[in-house]
């Protein structure tokens, strides 16, 4: 306790650190005031009843940092620049000017790399806008509108989602820790005390145990997924001695960290984007007046409610997604050039090429069992929730991996910017 009070003290000591702190929570509020305004001509005694049975619902009010569930201006929340983001990451495997532009061109790449994921999020906002706007009026939750009221609630919702966007932008440079990643957390942790009063009001006795597993596997989630994400593999690395004037220099060991879980929860968000995106295109075409169309958007809904099937493309997305996202943040040909460059070696192996493989080959092994791991736990509250019949495990599984994966970035960001000041 006393280090925790001493770290707190250092937060709030420094100036600049403070106002950093304080600007992400006055962000986080904004978007929570946002998140609260709704659009006008609502059913909310039909849309209360729609999210109570619907899991595609619930997981997408998770992107939406709970806006979702009251229909607010911010509806859509960060979800269209999430798949926005997946795009532009997939686009990186199929056009090398884009991966060149991502991986080589320095901060000024990343920036302009940024710029066309903003760009493409104004047509995906739309789409979903529109789509979802039917799906509420085809659940008679929203009344017929005319078109010009249409194209005004589609352009408030747009502007919805991307002022949300701009809002994690500006946490992520002016804040502490990512800023789309702090609005999905501050949505979900905004619906603990709803949670916490729907079990004291239905509370049964006769499933006590029930509830006591689901808070024992809450806990072990919890533990592994913090156990995991610290979890590195040090490769030994040794400097080359250098004689210069007389004066010997290097000769000294290190190592290089690769952690068993480099991509971290983004796995996680771009499987769970991948799944609900189609879900409400399928929800949209299924009223469609052709037949066709109407009957594939049926057969593929139901496929995808289909609880085996939807568990194992969540596992099989989680799985490939880490494998993607580490292969496109960690590149061991430049890690092997940087070392060749300084010097720099591995105890047995050569430089350069040799070097590059050996560092992939490790970095493969261990993405398997991180993306195994988070796999798994992805999918685990998905198989509680068949067995034991409790709606509510799948979501907060998936809001649990969220939580617990943002707070530990955010303490690592945190405790960076302590150090830096301390030296």
């Amino acid at each position: 306790m006393s280090k925790i009070s001493e770290k707190i003290k250092l937060i709030f000591g420094d100036k600049s650190l403070r106002t950093r702190i304080l600007f992400v929570l006055g962000i986080l509020a904004i978007s929570r005031l946002f998140s609260i305004i709704p659009i006008p001509g609502i059913d909310t005694l039909r849309l209360q009843s729609l999210f109570s049975g619907s899991e595609f619902l619930n997981l997408l009010n998770i992107f939406s940092g709970g806006g979702l569930s009251n229909l607010s201006i911010v509806m859509l929340g960060v979800g269209p620049y999430i798949t926005a983001s997946i795009i532009m990451q997939l686009m990186t495997v199929m056009v090398p000017k884009l991966k060149a532009l991502y991986q080589e061109e320095g901060e000024a790449g990343r920036r302009r790399f940024t710029q066309y994921s903003r760009m493409l999020t104004v047509p995906l906002a739309i789409i979903q806008g529109y789509a979802f706007i039917k799906i509420l009026q085809g659940q008679n939750i929203l009344p017929q509108l005319s078109l010009n009221v249409l194209l005004v609630d589609i352009l408030v919702i747009v502007a919805g989602s991307m002022l949300l966007m701009w809002l994690g932008e500006l946490i992520t440079e002016f804040g502490v820790g990512n800023g789309v990643s702090l609005i999905i957390f501050a949505g979900i942790v905004s619906q603990l005390p709803t949670v916490v009063s729907q079990l004291l009001f239905t509370f049964d006795p006769a499933q006590i145990p029930i509830y006591l597993a689901s808070l024992a596997v809450a806990l072990l989630v919890t533990f592994g997924v913090v156990v995991v994400t610290e979890a590195e593999r040090p490769i030994p690395i040794t400097y080359a001695k250098q004689v210069r004037g007389g004066r010997t220099y290097g000769g000294l060991s290190t190592y290089l960290p690769l952690r068993v879980n480099q991509a971290g929860v983004i796995p996680i968000i771009f499987a769970l984007s991948i799944l609900l995106f189609p879900q409400m295109i399928f929800q949209f075409l299924g009223q469609s007046s052709v037949a066709a169309i109407a009957a594939t958007s049926k057969f593929a809904l139901s496929l995808l409610a289909n609880t085996w099937f939807y568990t194992s493309a969540y596992f099989v997305l989680v799985f490939l997604f880490t494998y993607f996202y580490t292969a496109v943040t960690f590149d061991p040909d430049s890690i092997a050039t940087n070392l060749q460059k300084s010097g720099a070696f591995v105890p047995g192996v050569r430089p350069g090429d040799a070097t590059s493989e050996y560092i992939s080959r490790v970095l493969t092994r261990l993405t398997l069992v991180g993306a195994l791991f988070l796999g798994a736990i992805a999918v685990l509250p998905l198989i509680l929730r068949s067995i034991t019949g409790i709606q509510s495990l799948a979501i907060g599984g998936t809001a649990l991996l969220i939580v617990v994966s943002v707070v530990i970035d955010l303490v690592k960001k945190v405790d960076a910017q302590i150090s830096a000041r301390e030296y």
